[in-house]
């Protein structure tokens, strides 16, 4: 089945003489919540208003020096930038590879490596060669919204559950019988860091269900408080089918680079390979040394130090806001707000936010938990970030005071 869109062509504008036909898997798909927001809140400061964007994390920092640096020289090099493989060039994979032994403690060898544009298009092409059709993904609330637009696209069905504050063999076997689970450790939005008796409970359970994993652990480098520990660490990764996921965008201030990599046996890389050929083929070639120049880097521990004092200043700004609680996450450049005392609507909180405080926050409906609202704290500078704060906080003041005496939070 397809859907008709009439499509105006011509200098007279005029509508064509023949409809344009829309696959119907995709007809009815709707942008990601969170880049349409953010899409929204750049239209308006194109029109002139002065609007502050907090639901996104694009952080103030520039790329990593080495990073920088790599690419000048490969620049002003006087010789060609080549195709590579599509999975990337065999040196970029190696010092990838070295990567993993050093910081995540397992070992996978340059052909069970393949470097993409960024971990959406890493994830979609691990489902894509993992899964058919009808096939069940479990993920826990709330998610990226990518997690979800990818599994959908794919045809697949969907288990969702609420993410535990500790996640128990019990909470894993009410998931049912499913064919791949995604992890996100650290965690988007919550700031959840998996410990190490929690991953082992997701290895085991692995083991007897038969269920794969995909661990996204995109945002390893960004922890104020635990360590990160990767889930292929703990097991034979091979055997099991672990997909892990790596980004540059936020634990190296990246986001614009586009660039990630993933680690998988060795048939499912080359079955995302096939996948990634005639899509886009190989990253760009400067991505690829941006991407071993970060990863060599480590942990930016300047940029940690920073956000983590923003992190703070938020809490401690909203602390007193009776309608709001805000725990300080333990990773991530976000912050997760309950303002259910308040209102569970926070789409209509959202929009209205925008509309009359030009101030930009996703709301927790796109993340699958009404009631919520998230922030990214990284972006422009502290005084900026405190003040728009503060108009989040004078905008649900006036919505409490519109409220009728004893009445309860708006549904």
């Amino acid at each position: 089945m397809s859907c008709t869109v009439q499509v105006r062509t011509g200098a007279g504008n005029n509508l064509s003489s023949e409809a344009m036909k829309i696959s119907d898997r995709i007809a009815h798909s709707r942008p990601l919540a969170t880049t349409a927001m953010h899409g929204r809140a750049d239209a308006l400061r194109h029109a002139g208003e002065r609007v502050i964007d907090l639901s996104i994390a694009i952080s103030h920092f520039p790329a990593p020096a080495p990073v920088r640096d790599a690419v000048r020289q490969a620049v002003d090099a006087d010789r060609p930038m080549p195709y590579s493989d599509v999975h990337g060039a065999l040196p970029i994979r190696e010092a990838l590879s070295a990567k993993l032994r050093r910081e995540n403690g397992f070992d996978a060898a340059p052909g069970e490596i393949i470097v993409t544009n960024g971990a959406k298009q890493a994830y979609y092409q691990a489902l894509y060669a993992m899964t058919d059709p009808g096939d069940s993904l479990a993920v826990f609330r709330p998610y990226w919204p990518a997690y979800l637009a990818s599994a959908r696209l794919l045809g697949l069905k969907l288990v969702v559950a609420d993410l535990p504050d500790t996640l128990t063999p019990a909470v894993l076997d009410a998931l049912g019988p499913v064919k791949v689970l995604v992890i996100n450790n650290p965690h988007n939005p919550n700031g959840k860091v998996y410990t190490r008796q929690e991953l082992e409970h997701v290895r085991d359970w692995a083991l007897r269900t038969g269920a794969q994993v995909i661990a996204d652990e995109s945002y390893e480098h960004l922890i104020f408080e635990g360590g990160h520990t990767s889930l292929a660490s703990l097991c034979d990764w091979r055997e099991l089918g672990v997909v892990t996921l790596f980004s540059a965008s936020q634990s190296y201030a990246m986001m614009g680079w586009r660039v990630g990599f993933a680690v998988a046996p060795r048939p499912l890389v080359e079955a995302m390979q096939n996948l990634q050929g005639p899509v886009t083929a190989a990253v760009p070639w400067l991505s690829q040394l941006a991407a071993v120049a970060a990863f060599e880097s480590g942990t930016l521990h300047a940029l940690l130090e920073d956000y983590r004092a923003r992190r703070d200043m938020v809490v401690g700004q909203v602390a007193g806001v009776p309608w709001m609680r805000m725990a300080a996450p333990a990773s991530g450049p976000y912050l997760w707000a309950d303002v259910r005392a308040l209102t569970h609507d926070t789409i209509a909180f959202a929009e209205a936010l925008l509309e009359q405080e030009k101030v930009a926050v996703m709301p927790g409906e796109a993340l699958g938990v009404p009631g919520f609202i998230r922030l990214g704290y990284i972006s422009d500078d502290e005084a900026t970030l405190s003040e728009g704060v503060s108009r989040i906080v004078a905008f649900g003041e006036r919505m409490l005071g519109e409220r009728p005496p004893g009445g309860p939070g708006r549904q």
